[in-house]
């Protein structure tokens, strides 16, 4: 590890200058690892929905030194003051902290980055979200592409932000055209890389290992700090993957949503953590959507043999009733633990028990399902018809699925029918004309009269204006009319 200290140091010997914007001394590269980062190995991911406040001081108590936010919407953030209000919870132990926005434009990222820079350590620009919504809105992992923009979007934002800018990217299926794509983000100023060793294509059921051995190339190709994600289950992996790669830190995605623990290198049962973390949400508010999605990926394992609490944890309407569950959880598992723990019989070579935190080990796509695991999908699957009585032809499966959740909503269209006006439009209710709200607001116009029911008063305004026009309540036209 010294070794590694040292080759790292004789690195950076060429990058520390220092970067003088609005009169204020920017640290780069290593010497910005080092000082602003505190030489951080652990790093939890940025996870859209995931990486909330909460979360993120539960992963800073089992040992992750750095934090990103979940990815932020550049553009959303500028003109959403509530977005912004909610997704940028933060708090004095939340550091160090890097905020991750994706954007496609340089003007529309800094912005977003003006916000934020007084209350983190480096804003981050997202490069390697490969979701189908990246695809629609331009950005993530297709951006990676287009190297002009991406330069003219980097280059500005390290000459004007206060704090460094960071990527996280993918690599190529060419290891060549990885490294040149990394240096050409250096050369923009971006001051650390977090290389996902996956291409862009590498998602979901093909998503197959990483490619530690392209980490370590790009690593070696440039002067500036390099972060590794990928293949990362246990703290052995973290240690390895350093070890082979020669990266100064490592981040945990999936890793840390199963197991928070991760990097202390504790396994413990799930009912503690999941108890822990919805004690923070408590002090850390934030929506029950987040909630849900880390419980159903921290119980995964339990919940495969417990599945009668699958259906409560998805309906559940507060952290006091997650709370609730987690407690009944724990309960029924109580006799499988003391049978656990009374067998001491080879205890080494039996698996880590279901109710204790391990990774979700994705199926490989190329070898077909097992009977037991196919009869165990099924099982799984909510048997929505069988419970609803409902025949799948008269509701979507979603909204069997939020009938659910709340037996009396009504999916049933609405008996009333509205009668059109002669231009085509809906009528108004209550409308004095007995016509829709643009016919009325014409005639009511011309007539200076006043329509409750679509909530003009052209006759008040007049009223005002002259007086004299004033008749009594008797003669009130609107009054006539409705009569």
């Amino acid at each position: 590890m010294d070794t590694r200290a040292n080759q790292d140091k004789a690195q950076s010997t060429n990058i520390t200058e220092v970067l003088k914007t609005n009169n204020d001394v920017k640290e780069c590269g290593f010497e910005f690892w080092r000082q602003k980062l505190n030489c951080a190995q652990y790093i939890v991911a940025p996870m859209v929905d995931q990486s909330e406040l909460a979360w993120r001081m539960l992963s800073r108590r089992y040992g992750a030194q750095l934090c990103y936010t979940p990815m932020l919407h550049a553009s959303v953030f500028i003109r959403d003051t509530r977005y912004r209000k909610e997704s940028m919870m933060t708090c004095s132990d939340d550091r160090p902290l890097i905020v991750q926005f994706c954007a496609n434009d340089a003007m529309t990222l800094l912005k977003a980055a003006k916000f934020v820079e007084d209350i983190c350590e480096a804003v981050d620009l997202n490069l390697g979200c490969p979701q189908s919504i990246a695809k629609r809105g331009h950005y993530g992992a297709y951006l990676q592409d287009e190297w002009e923009l991406l330069y003219n979007i980097v280059h500005l934002c390290a000459k004007e932000l206060k704090v460094p800018i960071t990527c996280k990217i993918r690599i190529f299926d060419d290891v060549e055209r990885s490294i040149k794509f990394a240096q050409m983000l250096e050369k923009a100023g971006a001051q650390l890389l977090t290389v996902h060793g996956r291409t862009r294509e590498q998602k979901g059921p093909l998503t197959g290992l990483a490619d530690w051995h392209q980490i370590s190339e790009i690593r070696k190709s440039v002067k500036i700090p390099v972060f590794a994600n990928g293949n990362i289950q246990y703290l052995e992996d973290v240690h390895e993957c350093i070890k082979e790669t020669g990266v100064v830190g490592v981040m945990s995605a999936e890793g840390n949503l199963h197991n928070p623990a991760i990097f202390s290198g504790q396994i413990l049962p799930v009912w503690q953590l999941a108890d822990e973390y919805l004690q923070l949400v408590i002090q850390y508010p934030c929506p029950l959507s987040f909630i849900r999605g880390h419980l159903f990926k921290l119980l995964h394992h339990a919940l495969l043999i417990h599945a009668e609490f699958r259906d409560p944890l998805g309906c559940c309407k507060s952290v006091y009733e997650f709370l609730d569950l987690v407690s009944k959880l724990r309960s029924s598992c109580q006799s499988d633990v003391n049978s656990y723990e009374q067998d001491s019989a080879s205890a080494n070579d039996r698996p880590v028990p279901y109710w204790l935190c391990q990774p979700y080990v994705r199926p490989d796509p190329s070898q077909p399902a097992s009977k037991e695991k196919k009869m165990q999908r099924e099982v799984l699957k909510r048997p929505l018809n069988a419970l609803l009585q409902l025949d799948m032809e008269c509701l979507s499966k979603n909204k069997l699925k939020k009938l659910r959740r709340n037996a009396s909503r009504s999916f049933t269209q609405n008996p009333f029918k509205f009668v059109k006006c002669t231009c085509g439009n809906p009528k108004g209710l209550t409308c004095i004309f007995d016509q829709c709200r643009s016919c009325c607001r014409a005639q009511a116009y011309r007539n200076s009269v006043n329509c409750p029911g679509h909530r003009l008063k052209f006759r008040s305004q007049v009223i005002k204006q002259a007086p004299e026009l004033s008749v009594s309540k008797s003669d009130s036209p609107c009054q006539s009319v409705s009569e």
